[in-house]
């Protein structure tokens, strides 16, 4: 089943957005706890130039500009600081995350990006596991378009929805009845997973550990449809 708006199949950019919108969607469904933090921070540094905008014009307006020009110049040194702040944030801290939050103990961060004129969706996840919350994973995924839009430019859930859970070990964790074994192999998927140095050992703990997490979920499920 599709969804509505339909997008232009040849904008990169309306297929990135619309991709990027139902991750939220798809992860706040699942229980996944989403933290608004960066979200926070961005939008508390763009209220404060406008407020700062705001009471300057009106003081500007009411008093003139001889008896503020001095209050004046301040304001519009402050606004260009908080401009600033608000780009560097946004470049150098968020760095194209589009998703933060927590799953049952496991912190979750997701990164999108585009590569120009390429219709291809890079999608890196950092995380955690219960077994080692200090410990951060990386997965970098990559898949086209057409994996979750059709050709009239209608996103479809269920396959993108898939293509998170076969992935990701915590979504997979979350909703084991989206798991698709064969998923990612080929047709220009791609994964691959970074860990720090020495620390391998944890690493196929906590893999093992998810592995058994992941059968019992699937078992009990199919208990429920029995």
């Amino acid at each position: 089943m599709t969804s509505s708006p339909k997008v232009a199949v040849y904008s990169l950019s309306d297929l990135k957005n619309t991709t990027d919108d139902a991750l939220p969607n798809y992860l706040t469904s699942l229980k996944v706890a989403q933290n608004h933090n960066h979200t926070d921070v961005r939008l508390l540094l763009g209220y404060l130039a406008v407020v700062i905008s705001g009471v300057t014009f009106y003081f500007d307006y009411t008093l003139g500009f001889d008896k503020t020009k001095y209050w004046t110049a301040w304001a519009v040194a402050a606004y260009f600081v908080l401009n600033g702040l608000f780009t560097w944030w946004i470049w150098r801290v968020e760095k194209g995350v589009v998703f933060q939050g927590s799953v049952k103990g496991q912190k979750l961060l997701l990164y999108s990006r585009t590569e120009k004129h390429i219709p291809i969706y890079h999608l890196t996840a950092r995380y955690t596991s219960q077994s080692a919350p200090s410990l951060w994973q990386e997965v970098q995924l990559q898949a086209p378009f057409t994996r979750w839009f059709t050709a009239d430019g209608y996103f479809v859930a269920k396959p993108f929805q898939q293509w998170l859970a076969s992935e990701i070990p915590p979504i997979g964790q979350a909703d084991p009845g989206n798991m698709v074994e064969e998923i990612g192999r080929g047709d220009g998927g791609a994964r691959t997973m970074n860990v720090q140095p020495g620390r391998v050992g944890e690493v196929l703990d906590g893999l093992k550990n998810a592995s058994g997490e992941m059968a019992r979920a699937q078992g009990a499920r199919s208990r429920r449809k029995a």
